[in-house]
């Protein structure tokens, strides 16, 4: 709901329907701080505002000083409608009635779609929030009763996961489901869900389950409490091993504390202070980012893990999620697995359809049908075609994003595991969660491995983004001193440990705790050995059922789900289960989400080594097949893992297909990047093929779906994208298809265009004009009619452009370019209005201009619209409309930033800078230098005479004289000649009489000879 007091009001009169409140308790719940007549003329106030809203729909009651609610046709209220739902559905249970009962119960469960009024924290939100959970607790449990006994397992099993979801720490849930998993014959999900529900306790309440929870999962799971460590002897002698095996005896004189209970942190009083008070203060004021440093096995993950329970302890929203070092990575994996998280899940419900939407693009099962077609279909955004069409809505995307994680209202912890193998889309999105989105009070915590060669380039333009603006704080994390080796090692043993003793610990584990507590789960007999070497005698010690488990699962390099290593592995579902149980109990493996994953990275890397080399290659090609088993219909889905699974198994063929996959796949969520890195690798793969037409043809797909991408990642001026574009072309021709041949002479086109290289494009756009006269596409030719208009305007041709620029948009009527990325009778339009211009045809420029804005305006289209406002402020620039240019770039400058278009927001800067005179002159300077960095030279003889014209105006003759010296080299060396008369007639006003005619008349000549009345206007008024 809205935070507007109207609809608080709203709200608290429909959670006491049938009652007419007096105004004054009302005036009082609500402004309690207020004097009886201020609080009085409050409620007026909203009263007015409310019945707005309502107006005519006869459900606000106002009788005799008091306000009410009644239900009716025209107003429609969840909460009114649960509540009638609850009525009925507990008639019929006292009536015995059962039938009637689960429809009503059916009815209230859908109609709950998480916590009432999120973000509001008031005491009657909270009494009635609890109330209604209460109440939807109750359907759940009865219903789940009754579709158990009635032998419609699907249904309670459903139920009882929602019941779950919004009652996470009553066992009560995780027990009717592993009832009804059980019943199901799934003894695998049961033992999941004892694992989670012992994972969730020991998380949030640092306890294990309770003995009747720990009973049901013996009794249907046949397991046993967690036993200590398996005990072997080693030899030893003299004073060095009597002092290994004392420190061995610190380690094991119990067992190891097994899953459900939390030890105490040990050794990080002044680590965790510092966090705790980056969370308060994050939670009071601007978002925060707290990156927390060191080596592998050192305690990152326990530090965050204390603290996200002191967070949830206080009852504030913690979502956890982590990267993971393995190729073939998910883009967006994170967000994805912050937004399935049980803290932020019941918030989605909450978010208005349009938020919904873009959330939906990431977890389309968690949202409605609506939202989730909405996101699929959306005017096929997922189509990689149109990558640089939809480039605008990546902004949209993150902003959506922003909102799902961020606009609870409600203060959230956010932890980020391995940081340093985050994807390029996660890292970015981070950045404008954290500086640019207004999201409400959220920290970010994230672990990283310090020094790794790993950490990729956008983790380091996030870290510096965060260091700079002030909200970093990097938090080192060295080993353990001498002292609390000690603590550690009593708290694992219960008893006192000696100097000696911990001296011993100390030396032997470099103080880092994950030695020292693996040490302790290993053969304690005083034997030293690496970190790497305790892990794999841990490993060991497991059954072989266990270790062939351990290995697939490492093989995955992700966590893993029990139905994929049942589809992969030789065991039968029960000694797997089994198996898995052991791994869990030896705190090996830990749930993650719907499946488990090693509770180290390191763990993961030892229990993969201990597979034999030569048999590694099975397992992955077992994964890979469990994975288009289980993911039949949907491979896009899995494609990432698919294609690295396959690779790994010696099937580089079907490698290529799921990378394919897995590129088109990111590129429809706006993760260019990535989807580049899978196109990479294609052609790696392909590379390998034998010649010949068939490794050409699959060459020529990989690099059309690439090109897209690139454009929208680094924008047409790029070499990387010319690169791909030119071989494109080559390729299309060996292989005999013109059009796409066409199709990548107007990328050529562009790309040489924006580069700087004018007559060059005009070659290429003519070429492909003759392609596309031949091929007969109205697409591709309006596209390659546009081609040959805009280079022919650089090179001072504007009635050639006038009549190609026609052609190009009376072809083009509503179509999109999904080569150029924007809708070419907007583009083309405004462009064109450019020439009219030159040629004296004034009304004409105009007519276009506003047309081409109208147009923009009326297709929702960011992209294009961009354009036609930067076509706009040029030719209202070329016409003195100073009033008109402001207007118009104020817009551009609105639209770039909201949008981030990088190249038409340079354009506003200088034109705004020429608009200040010589106060703008940094900001010209700026946009020009931009531009260049951009490898953007198009134009640049017009830009470097806009900075000639502030200088000269400020008195600054020379450095004039210096902009339109380099403005003529520029255009004489790029053939960007249209701008050329104007060039020198300005340098002409800086030069000695007898030198300035003779430049003059060179002026007039090209004007002339350019068919530019308009530049020749301007010559002819100085020269009188």
């Amino acid at each position: 709901m809205s935070a507007s007091r109207a609809v608080e009001l709203l709200a608290y009169l429909v959670l006491h329907a049938g009652s007419l409140l007096p105004r004054q308790h009302l005036a009082g719940v609500f402004w309690p701080d207020s004097s009886g007549s201020q609080s009085l003329t409050n409620l007026r106030r909203e009263l007015h505002q409310l019945k707005g809203l309502l107006a005519g729909a006869g459900c606000l009651v106002a009788e005799d000083g008091a306000l009410g609610w009644r239900d009716s046709p025209g107003c429609l209220a969840d909460v009114r409608e649960f509540a009638v739902a609850r009525d009925l559905a507990e008639d019929a249970q006292r009536a015995g009635d059962m039938q009637r009962f689960l429809v009503h119960a059916q009815q209230g469960i859908t109609l709950y779609r998480g916590e009432l009024m999120p973000g509001h924290y008031a005491d009657w939100v909270l009494e009635s929030r609890d109330s209604l959970r209460n109440d939807f607790v109750r359907f759940c449990d009865g219903s789940a009763a009754a579709w158990l006994a009635g032998g419609e397992l699907d249904r309670a099993a459903a139920v009882a996961r929602r019941r779950i979801h919004a009652e996470p720490l009553e066992e009560a849930g995780y027990r009717q489901l592993i009832r009804v998993q059980a019943a199901q014959g799934d003894r695998a999900a049961a033992m999941h869900t004892y694992h989670e529900c012992s994972a969730v306790l020991e998380q949030q309440l640092g306890v294990g389950p309770d003995a009747v929870t720990v009973k049901l999962a013996q009794d249907l799971l046949g397991t046993r409490r967690p036993g200590g460590p398996v005990q072997a002897s080693s030899p030893a002698s003299g004073a060095a091993s009597g002092l290994r095996t004392a420190a061995a005896r610190a380690l094991s004189a119990r067992s190891v504390a097994g899953p459900g209970t939390r030890s105490t942190l040990v050794g990080r009083e002044q680590e965790m202070a510092l966090l705790e008070a980056r969370w308060q203060a994050a939670a009071a004021g601007p978002p925060g980012m707290v990156v927390v440093v060191g080596e592998p096995g050192v305690g990152k993950s326990r530090l965050v893990e204390e603290l996200a329970a002191t967070v949830r302890s206080s009852g504030h929203l913690v979502a956890t999620a982590r990267c993971f070092g393995a190729p073939g990575r998910v883009p967006w994996a994170p967000v994805t697995a912050w937004l399935r998280s049980r803290a932020l899940r019941s918030w989605l419900a909450a978010l208005p359809p349009h938020w919904q939407a873009e959330a939906a693009r990431l977890v389309p099962d968690l949202l409605s049908g609506a939202a989730a077609a909405e996101a699929a279909a959306g005017d096929e955004v997922g189509r990689v075609d149109r990558a640089m069409v939809d480039s605008w809505q990546r902004n949209r995307f993150f902003e959506g994003l922003a909102q799902a994680v961020g606009g609870t209202g409600r203060p959230v912890l956010l932890i980020l595991e391995d940081l340093q193998w985050c994807d390029a889309e996660t890292a970015a999105w981070l950045a404008f969660l954290l500086m640019a989105a207004r999201s409400g009070p959220l920290l970010l915590v994230a672990t990283m491995r310090g020094h790794d060669s790993a950490t990729g380039e956008s983790v380091r333009a996030l870290l510096h983004g965060m260091r700079s603006s002030g909200l970093l704080t990097e938090l080192a994390l060295d080993p353990l001193a001498a002292v609390d080796v000690g603590r550690l090692a009593e708290q694992l043993s219960r008893r006192t440990v000696t100097d000696d003793e911990a001296a011993w610990l100390l030396a032997a584990t470099g103080g880092y705790p994950l030695f020292i507590i693996e040490a302790a789960r290993v053969l304690p007999d005083g034997s030293s050995g690496s970190l790497e070497s305790v892990l794999s005698r841990r490993l060991a010690q497991c059954s072989e059922p266990a270790r062939e488990a351990a290995g697939l699962a490492a093989a995955y390099g992700r966590d893993v789900s029990l139905d994929l290593l049942r589809e992969a592995c030789d065991l039968d579902a029960a000694t797997l289960v089994d198996a898995v149980d052991e791994l869990w109990r030896q705190r090996i493996l830990r749930p993650a989400g719907a499946g488990y994953d090693f509770s180290h990275d390191l763990l993961r890397s030892a229990a993969y080594h201990q597979v034999e080399p030569a048999r590694r290659w099975l397992l992955h090609r077992r994964l890979a097949q469990g994975l288009e088993l289980l993911y039949a219909g949907r491979p896009d889905d899995a494609a990432a893992q698919l294609a690295e699974q396959y690779l790994l198994g010696s099937r580089p063929d079907r490698a290529l297909e799921f990378f394919q996959r897995a590129a088109l796949a990111a590129a429809a969520v706006f993760a260019n990047a990535e989807a580049l890195k899978f196109f990479a690798r294609c052609l790696e793969l392909i590379g390998d093929l034998p010649a010949g037409s068939g490794r050409d043809r699959w060459e020529l797909a990989i690099r059309r779906q690439m090109s897209p991408p690139q454009t929208a990642l680094y924008g047409y001026s790029s070499t990387l994208l010319l690169e791909t574009v030119q071989r494109t072309a080559e390729l299309a021709v060996r292989v005999q298809q013109p059009k796409t041949e066409t199709a990548a002479l107007i990328a050529m086109f562009a790309c040489r265009f924006v580069q700087g290289a004018t007559a060059e494009s005009y070659r290429i756009g003519q070429r492909a004009l003759e392609l596309a006269a031949v091929e007969s596409d109205p697409d591709l030719l309006g596209q390659a009619h546009f081609a040959v208009a805009g280079p022919a305007l650089s090179l001072g041709r504007p009635l050639e452009a006038i009549e190609h620029f026609r052609r190009c948009y009376e072809a083009n009527a509503g179509g999109y370019s999904f080569i150029l990325g924007t809708k070419l009778e907007v583009h083309a339009r405004g462009w064109a209005s450019h020439a009219h211009w030159l040629t004296g045809d004034d009304d004409g420029a105009v007519s276009l201009s506003a047309e081409a804005l109208t147009r923009a305006h009326g297709s929702g289209h960011p992209y294009s619209l961009a354009v036609a406002l930067s076509y706009a402020a040029m030719l209202h620039q070329l016409r003195g409309e100073k009033a008109r240019v402001a207007d118009c770039a104020a817009e551009l400058e609105r639209v770039c930033s909201r949008y981030d278009f990088a190249y038409y927001r340079q354009w506003g800067y200088i034109l705004t800078g020429w608009l200040d005179g010589i106060g703008g002159l940094d900001r010209i300077r700026e946009g020009i230098k931009n531009l260049q960095r951009l490898d953007a030279f198009a134009r640049m003889p017009y830009w470097l005479s806009l900075q000639a014209d502030v200088l000269a105006a400020g008195g600054d003759r020379a450095a004039a004289r210096s902009a339109l010296d380099a403005a003529l080299a520029a255009a004489e060396q790029r053939d960007d000649r249209w701008w050329l008369p104007e060039v020198l007639r300005q340098r002409s006003l800086l030069e000695p009489a007898e030198a300035a005619n003779g430049t003059l008349d060179r002026a007039r000549q090209l004007a002339e000879a350019q068919s530019s009345p308009a530049l020749m206007r301007r010559i002819m008024q100085q020269r009188a």
